[in-house]
């Protein structure tokens, strides 16, 4: 990887904090009360790593079933419930954000979900004095992921061009996004989510930089160098 990385720019969900297998219970429970039948499989396949928005349409597209603001309020209801008693962080993320600032590199979230629930996932994590204020979330764009206009817009807002960037990403929308912004992207597969057969074959076939399911290893990719010994998440 190229050493001459200024911004790591890392999604949230499946990335820094575990949160989509939740998400994705949460969702195909939703889902099931309007009639939509899906296993968590199915439901990782169609809307991994995209917004509420466009899951939404999604929905009204396949199925013909329409998600209307009252349902979406009432699976965030449910999902935050669930966050609050049950989300972790990803082991080694605080460890390597700290590293990466040392080393003089930026770090900014660019994440699907709305600010809300970005900065509640990292709240309940300890996670959020990590990476406030550089917090960026798909209702600040037109377009989320996989179009370019998110992280694009965290690059501008951070003062990077798009080619000292590395974006950290789990799913494929992510990825494609990546890629459309002209940013160099890694996949990483350390969430419990990744065990979806037909999501590895979709990472697989997107051929991100680099692929890699523990997060002290991004240490290696971003700076170039072998990961100190020493380091232990504070």
């Amino acid at each position: 990887m190229d050493p001459q990385i200024r911004l790591v720019i890392f999604d949230c969900d499946g990335v820094l904090v575990d949160s989509e297998g939740i998400a994705l219970e949460v969702l195909v429970e939703a889902l099931a009360k309007k009639g939509v039948s899906l296993t968590t499989e199915g439901a990782a396949d169609r809307f991994l790593g995209r917004s509420l928005g466009s899951l939404a349409d999604a929905v009204q597209s396949e199925f013909g079933v329409e998600i209307d603001p009252p349902f979406l309020a009432g699976m965030r209801e449910v999902l935050y419930t669930r966050f609050r008693a049950e989300l972790k962080p990803l082991p080694g993320v605080a460890t390597a954000i700290k590293a990466l600032k040392g080393k003089d590199i930026a770090c900014c979230v660019a994440s699907s979900s709305q600010r809300e629930r970005i900065e509640l996932s990292l709240s309940v994590t300890g996670l959020f004095p990590h990476l406030t204020p550089h917090i960026f979330s798909a209702t600040m764009v037109e377009n989320g992921k996989p179009a370019p206009d998110l992280f694009l817009h965290a690059a501008a807002e951070m003062g990077v061009s798009p080619s000292a960037c590395l974006v950290i990403e789990d799913s494929p929308a992510g990825i494609s996004a990546a890629r459309a912004a002209g940013m160099r992207v890694l996949a990483f597969t350390g969430g419990s989510h990744t065990h979806h057969a037909s999501y590895r074959e979709a990472l697989t076939l997107l051929k991100a930089d680099a692929q890699f399911d523990a997060m002290e290893n991004l240490l290696h990719f971003a700076l170039g160098a072998r990961r100190p010994e020493d380091l232990t998440d504070a």
